[in-house]
């Protein structure tokens, strides 16, 4: 019997509060790789100065994740994409306000708000919750994983353990597209991936707000990038040759800014214009990725003779056309 499931679990404050921290000192350490590039290499064309702060960042996460497993401490996704909201928006009051206009100014501090809000109702939303009573054999395999070490022992396990293809087993049979998230070990109507920047997995019942921040987020990057222009413009200053930029250690501070924006920004339209595809389609990012395990999706060729072949394609029941599927995209919402 499927039910709505309240996940309602008392919080490990001590150790959330530490995350939060390692979170923080995170942030800090990536706005700081990014300050390098303009403080080193100010004077090279802007594409340059993205590559460059891409390949920073890579480096950091790749030192993140050493010294994750080195020092076994953990950081919080949501709380690094509010701390790093939080900084966009101390560098912008700090350097960038002076210079933006009133309805520049108003707008961004109003998206920034609107931003940590949509955050914090994304945290707490419900995406769909439903609930599942799994076999003995389901506990034990799922317990019995908990006694794995390594990464290849883990991923060897889930690929090919009972668990994982009963709780395939039992999508199919709860209906309504409800699946498994292999993450939370939850069942989600309308799955469609578990997002580790907002904490929760995406579902039917957050999934407009789950598009709704994305674009919340474009929107405010761009708002920054046009206040950063305005700034851009104010710093050059008159020379007895004509004109100089100032390059200030607060202009530095903005220009880092700046490409961390651009690269969020990059990614940011690409993740939007997937999930635009997905809504146009009816497809879930889970169901296009393992749509070999949903009976559903699945197409046996027949052969010549008559008999099924080993051969299966893809294809998408859900699909109605564009129209109807937004349209019924819209209505579930509702």
């Amino acid at each position: 019997m499927v039910e709505l499931l309240d996940r309602k679990k008392s919080a490990n404050w001590p150790g959330l509060i530490g995350r939060c921290v390692v979170s923080f000192i995170l942030v800090l350490l990536t706005q700081f790789s990014q300050f390098l590039v303009p403080q080193f290499f100010f004077d090279l064309p802007v594409f340059i100065q993205l590559l460059l702060s891409a390949l920073l960042l890579l480096a950091v996460v790749g030192a993140v994740g050493w010294c994750r497993r080195l020092l076994r401490v953990r950081a919080s996704a949501p709380a690094f994409v509010f701390f790093s909201v939080l900084f966009v928006w101390v560098v912008y009051i700090a350097i960038v306000r002076r210079v933006a206009t009133h309805l520049m100014d108003l707008l961004f501090n109003g998206q920034i708000i609107l931003l940590i809000f949509g955050l914090c109702r994304m945290l707490s939303s419900d995406p769909g919750l439903v609930s599942y009573s799994p076999s003995p054999l389901d506990v034990i395999a799922q317990s019995s994983s908990l006694e794995i070490d390594t990464y290849h022992q883990e991923t060897e396990f889930l690929t090919s353990s009972p668990y994982l293809r009963r709780s395939t087993e039992a999508d199919t049979e709860l209906g309504d597209r409800v699946r498994c998230c292999q993450i939370c070990k939850a069942y989600v109507k309308g799955f469609d991936h578990h997002c580790p920047a907002f904490g929760n997995c995406i579902g039917h019942k957050n999934y407009l707000l789950f598009m709704v921040l994305l674009i919340g987020f474009l929107w405010t990057e761009a708002t920054y990038l046009v206040c950063l222009s305005q700034y851009a413009a104010q710093s050059v200053v008159p020379d007895g040759d004509g004109t100089r930029l100032e390059i200030s250690l607060s202009r530095k501070v903005a220009s880092s800014t700046m490409l961390f924006s651009i690269l969020q920004l990059v990614w940011q339209v690409v993740f939007l214009l997937w999930h635009m595809y997905c809504i146009c389609f009816n497809i879930r990012t889970d169901e296009w990725i393992h749509w070999k395990r949903y009976p559903e999706f699945q197409i046996f060729i027949q052969s010549s003779h008559g008999e099924r072949s080993s051969e299966v394609r893809f294809k998408n029941p859900y699909d109605k056309g564009v129209l109807q599927n937004l349209k019924e995209f819209m209505a579930s919402k509702r």
